[in-house]
């Protein structure tokens, strides 16, 4: 299974996100599928940028201004 896994990983997650948006687009329509993907994508850019910037406090110190830090 982990040999299958290693070689087709991006497969069978496109497979899977491939069914699961297709089940949501079957069930709530277009419109609201389109939005649902945004919001994924915009999460996903969220937590690439986050994880790319190392700490927490780091990523939060660039984006709440210092009044809302204690020091």
């Amino acid at each position: 299974m982990n040999r299958i896994w290693e070689t087709h990983c991006g497969r069978i997650t496109g497979l899977i996100a491939g069914l699961l948006f297709g089940f949501i687009f079957l069930l709530v329509g277009f419109w609201k599928t389109l939005i649902f993907s945004l919001f994924v994508l915009s999460g996903y850019g969220v937590g690439q940028w986050i994880d790319s910037r190392g700490e927490w406090r780091e990523v939060l110190g660039e984006i709440v201004p210092d009044k809302w830090f204690r020091k």
